[in-house]
């Protein structure tokens, strides 16, 4: 790979911390504001809105060293992959969440969200000659 995609990756994964991190700090000044977009059926909500934004930092933090990028990164995607159910749940349910956002943009995140798991696969794969 050349030095400018490497360079595009490793912005990408600056750019990506502070969106993890700040998202997840959010989950901690805010949690009232996520607790409403939790599916009935899921457990303790509260107790999850803290966990997820612990997982949120804990990823983007990651992305930030060389040496944890690329378990961050996994470990980003499968927490997107959890929240994908939430997405779906909530597409299915346009009216319970009206107030957060109109059905066309609850089935928006859904293809979006894969998306933004490819990018971080692709921002975090293993570089040739880069230290592991």
């Amino acid at each position: 790979m050349g030095a400018a995609a490497s360079r595009w990756r490793t912005r990408t994964c600056q750019v990506l911390a502070v969106l993890f991190v700040g998202a997840g700090a959010m989950h901690f000044v805010a949690p009232e504001a996520y607790l409403p977009l939790m599916p009935p059926y899921l457990p303790a909500p509260l107790a999850l809105v803290y966990l997820s934004g612990i997982a949120e930092i804990a990823g983007g933090a990651g992305l930030l060293m060389v040496r944890t990028r690329r378990w961050a990164g996994l470990g980003l995607i499968a927490m997107l992959g959890v929240f994908l159910l939430v997405h779906v749940h909530m597409a299915l349910s346009p009216a319970a969440y009206a107030d957060f956002a109109p059905a066309w943009a609850l089935w928006v995140r859904i293809p979006l969200q894969f998306a933004f798991m490819a990018l971080i696969w692709w921002a975090t794969q293993p570089r040739a000659n880069a230290p592991r």
